[in-house]
């Protein structure tokens, strides 16, 4: 049987199919990322605790109640969280996530349930990490 030779025109299209399918999926964990910061602004615009702390990573809420000695929706209302305003950026690292918004960055990170916020409230600091009103342990 005859062996079939492709040109390298067909071997640029396997890659360019290969590129744009990757980066599908990282624009798709983009836009997931993005959705699940802007619910977690709204919920604290709205005062909504109890969806505040749904967002939270398992790791962090223990954090926040244990630093407060309350439960999380209580503690989460005395947070210094400011209104974040809209989102500048977003940096998608495989299972971490960085949103930078006009006036606060949200670190999250993937779970099996979906993106968890880690640490919120956070202000860049020059060559020190980051300084997050809530974080986790």
């Amino acid at each position: 049987m005859p062996r079939r030779r492709y040109g390298s025109g067909v071997a640029a299209g396997v890659m360019a199919v290969a590129v744009l399918t990757s980066c599908g999926a990282a624009s798709e964990r983009r836009d997931r990322v993005t959705e699940d910061v802007t619910r977690f602004e709204s919920a604290l615009q709205a005062g909504r605790h109890a969806s505040l702390c749904a967002a939270l990573a398992p790791s962090t809420r223990e954090e926040l109640e244990q630093s407060a000695g309350s439960r999380c929706e209580q503690a989460v209302g005395k947070q210094k969280l400011p209104l974040a305003g809209a989102v500048r950026g977003v940096d998608v690292y495989g299972g971490q996530a960085r949103v930078v918004l006009e006036h606060d960055t949200v670190f999250l990170a993937r779970f099996p349930t979906g993106w968890k916020v880690t640490a919120a409230g956070c202000r860049p600091r020059p060559e020190q990490p980051y300084r997050c009103e809530i974080k986790g342990g």
